[in-house]
């Protein structure tokens, strides 16, 4: 089963995670999550791999778009959060991996090894 970061390679923490994994020999499949667009469907089952109790927990919180999009607001809906993320990919928190039906942010980095 192939092993897949999205990765943004100017995070620390990214880098951290996929160097983490190199160190365990997994060479990961590496996504650029940044260049990509995903679907309101893909970023749900992502959600569901996470085992998630709100698409917040996936998303950069204290970024500046979340506040400009005013998705701080506790009126947002999880469908609203998820289409949010659709449109704009730097929403995504960073590192998340994916190993088959499991996933885990990494955050910190030694998180993602209960998945492997």
């Amino acid at each position: 089963m192939t092993v897949k970061i999205y990765h943004n390679p100017r995070c620390s923490k990214s880098r951290e995670t996929l160097a983490l994994l190199q160190q365990h020999g997994i060479e990961p499949e590496i996504e650029l999550y940044l260049e990509k667009q995903y679907s309101v469907d893909f970023l749900q089952q992502l959600a569901q791999k996470l085992q998630l109790n709100s698409v917040r927990e996936m998303m950069r919180t204290k970024d500046e778009l979340y506040r400009t999009l005013h998705l701080d607001s506790h009126t947002v809906t999880e469908t609203q959060l998820l289409e949010a993320i659709a449109q704009h990919s730097a929403l995504l928190e960073r590192p998340i991996v994916v190993n088959g039906e499991k996933a885990k942010i990494g955050r910190p980095p030694e998180s993602v090894l209960a998945i492997l």
